[in-house]
């Protein structure tokens, strides 16, 4: 019994020799024919006569062996020689897809797939690939061509006297001496007939018309009258506008009942706090006017649509200086001119010196002083001045778009407000509208 294992064991192993031999001796002759179907290949393409090229190179391609990657390449040449064939543009995206999708694949293959996108004029196809090459490579130069290219825009048709900052995918806008409201990339959705119009939000807008005000829908219907005779109203929102009453500023509900705590002014509520100033003093109230940052300083610096609130910071004025306050607390001792409130994300602008640059919520300097004016970032883009023309900048501190306005405002949903001398018109960032967002880098 004991011989007869024996003998079954060196068999077995006698087995398992020859089958890895057999395994080495076609490996290397896959290796072999790969180097004869290239070098065949080679001497075609050096005649110029890719066409016979090509089936050598795709067969010596279709093996997994030592010279796949140098057939691979050297095929890629001879389809961008018949690119202007039928097939060979097709057979070419596919080789460079296959390519892209292994584990190993390297920056450059990502490269090569995105100056061929660039030059074939598909824009989105480039941006796609640039971002699936940065996120599996992290390549630097990857990432310098897609910040060269994202950032391509599209400029609308409609063109306005005068408008707002965007709020919540909607902006105010004035034509023919009139306000109305419109989509965020200009679009006019409530006819440009009030002599106010306020932010729109929960469903609705408040307006002022022939001494009324009054809340309409997005299609324009009435839907709540003020029937006392106030003079005059703020911004809508999170549930709250503040509307000005003899006794003072007082914040009602988007069908106008009425608060009974009064100000001398508030502004517009974000993420559950506004700016109000009680006894000649600034501080910042939540909701139910309990306060976060206590009435007792010369100023809390707001917006255009009077926000002062996001990201859990603040700006506060003492005296002439201002001051960054964190969860109700000044966060350092750092002081600034003026300040701009911050985005829902990105760096707030912070002036120095005479020009404004750029901090994050720990109050850490990430873009140096040297604007002659900026606004704070709005999708990872800050609208900044240069000279006599306005541009954008991205969170690298580089132009983005370059200074050609007279005027810019914060980018929302891929869409940012621009003063031309025709009037303000809205350009639209390719990229947020082809992949349906804003693809973060950093």
């Amino acid at each position: 019994m004991k011989r007869a294992n024996r003998i079954f064991l060196t068999a077995g192993f006698l087995v398992l020799l020859i089958a890895s031999w057999a395994i080495a001796l076609n490996a290397k002759s896959a290796s072999e024919k790969q180097s004869e179907l290239i070098k065949q290949a080679k001497d075609y393409m050096s005649d110029e006569i890719y066409i016979l090229a090509v089936p050598l190179l795709e067969e010596a391609s279709g093996y997994e062996a030592a010279h796949t990657l140098e057939a691979e390449e050297t095929l890629k040449k001879a389809y961008r020689q018949l690119i202007g064939q039928r097939g060979y543009r097709r057979k070419y995206i596919d080789l460079l897809e296959k390519q892209m999708k292994r584990s190993e694949a390297s920056p450059e293959i990502f490269m090569e797939a995105a100056e061929f996108y660039l030059g074939d004029s598909r824009l989105g196809d480039a941006l796609s690939v640039l971002r699936d090459g940065i996120f599996k490579t992290g390549d630097r130069n990857l990432i310098a061509l897609y910040e060269n290219n994202r950032y391509q825009y599209n400029m609308g048709h409609n063109i306005y006297e005068d408008v707002s900052d965007i709020f919540e995918k909607t902006i105010a806008v004035k034509k023919d001496g009139s306000w109305g409201l419109a989509d965020f990339d200009g679009t006019l959705r409530i006819p440009c007939e009030y002599e106010k119009i306020s932010t729109y939000s929960l469903g609705r807008a408040v307006v002022k018309k022939n001494g009324e005000i009054f809340a309409v829908d997005i299609n324009n219907n009435r839907l709540a009258l003020l029937k006392e005779n106030f003079e005059d109203f703020g911004n809508f929102s999170e549930g709250r506008i503040g509307v000005l009453t003899p006794e003072g500023w007082k914040r009602a509900s988007g069908d106008f009942e009425m608060g009974s705590a009064a100000f001398e002014q508030i502004g517009t509520y974000s993420g559950g706090w506004a700016a109000a100033k009680q006894g000649g003093k600034w501080g910042v109230v939540d909701l139910s006017a309990k306060w976060l940052i206590a009435a007792e300083y010369d100023g809390i610096m707001v917006d255009e649509l009077g926000k002062c609130f996001a990201q859990g910071a603040v700006f506060v004025r003492k005296n002439d200086a201002v001051y960054l306050f964190v969860d109700g607390k000044q966060a350092d001792e750092n002081s600034y001119e003026d300040a701009l409130p911050f985005g829902e994300e990105g760096y707030a602008a912070v002036k120095k010196n005479g020009l404004w640059g750029f901090i994050d919520n720990s109050g850490n300097l990430k873009i140096a002083c040297k604007f002659e004016e900026a606004l704070s970032f709005g999708q990872h883009l800050a609208a900044v001045k240069q000279g006599d023309y306005w541009g954008y900048i991205n969170l690298y501190g580089d132009i983005a778009i370059k200074p050609l306005f007279l005027k810019a405002k914060s980018f929302s949903e891929g869409s940012a407000p621009v003063l031309t001398e025709r009037g303000w018109r809205f350009i639209s960032l390719f990229e947020y509208k082809k992949s349906g967002g804003y693809q973060q880098l950093k």
